[in-house]
């Protein structure tokens, strides 16, 4: 795999991106079968507003609506030959939204005989003319697109790519900084008695803890109340296992996020779900907040 950045140098400053503007752009386009949709999809998942195909007469009017929105930080779109000859106007269309927005152009190619083999898989048309040889297609739709390609800011070759790579390879160059987490963790409670939840990725059994439903006092509360989270905490148990829990989550959910994992489920679980489990996720919400992650909690079977 090879990507190669194109450099910028000789540029007025009305074509230079500004990043003391709001919100960023970034435009995918290139070959059919290079991957662009995949690309766009691992874009999504790092939290851009997405678009497929958007006419290009309505970019500038988009790049405006990304800046002055409190929603969209970032957005990415894709342009590609469906858009036909009007790609010639392309280069002056990028550098009216230049003038608004930080925007990125990211060019994907592949080679000839890598293209053939993936129309060939997926026995699908070139979109250059259904009545033409897919090599005939291919040829005619580079030289269609050499007005985009020479204004790109990346070109990205995914000849040796295959669809997770290509998705780690995004995720990789257009990620935030580590401490900004795009994953959203779902840490939640349940009752055994009432069944595993079924969207739960990670499981944890907290039975082993004391009951504080055997107290009489704690039978009607729940793990939320002090009481009763002083009375699971004094337990050295406890704490031992909120320690090697928290560590173990530290250890794995890099490696979640690295294989494009947007959103994590993990339950804790004890008899009833009323009290230990809910104390239990309680902390561990906590704990993962410390370290940057973005943290909700649920409680299935939590007295209301």
């Amino acid at each position: 795999m090879t990507a190669k950045r194109v450099a910028k140098t000789g540029k007025p400053p009305s074509e230079q991106v500004n990043h003391s503007e709001n919100g960023e752009l970034v435009i995918l386009t290139g070959m059919s079968g290079s991957g662009k949709l995949s690309a766009l999809k691992a874009f999504e998942d790092l939290g851009y507003y997405s678009v497929d195909n958007l006419p290009l007469e309505l970019i500038p009017r988009f790049a405006d609506l990304v800046r002055q929105s409190v929603e969209i930080e970032r957005a990415a779109l894709v342009v590609d030959v469906r858009e036909g000859m009007r790609l010639e106007r392309f280069p002056a269309i990028l550098k009216q939204v230049r003038k608004v927005l930080p925007t990125r152009v990211v060019y994907l190619e592949a080679s000839e005989d890598s293209l053939v083999r993936r129309f060939s898989e997926t026995r699908r048309p070139h979109p250059m003319g259904r009545d033409e040889t897919v090599v005939h297609g291919i040829r005619a739709e580079r030289k269609r697109l050499d007005p985009v390609r020479n204004v790109a800011d990346i070109v990205l070759d995914t000849t040796k790519f295959n669809v997770h790579e290509l998705r780690a390879h995004v995720i990789a160059q257009f990620e935030r900084a580590a401490g900004d987490r795009e994953l959203i963790i779902s840490v939640s409670s349940f009752g055994f008695k009432n069944g595993v939840p079924a969207d739960a990725d990670l499981v944890f059994d907290v039975r082993f803890l004391p009951n504080p439903h055997f107290v009489p006092e704690f039978r009607k509360l729940t793990g939320r109340h002090a009481k009763v989270a002083k009375y699971i905490r004094q337990f050295p148990q406890t704490l031992e296992f909120l320690e090697k829990a928290t560590e173990m989550l530290k250890f794995l959910l890099p490696h979640y996020i690295e294989e494009g994992k947007s959103y994590l489920t993990v339950a804790f679980g004890c008899t009833g779900g009323q009290h230990r489990s809910v104390f239990i996720a309680e902390e561990m919400k906590k704990r993962l907040e410390a370290e940057g992650y973005r943290v909700k909690t649920a409680h299935r079977d939590m007295p209301r």
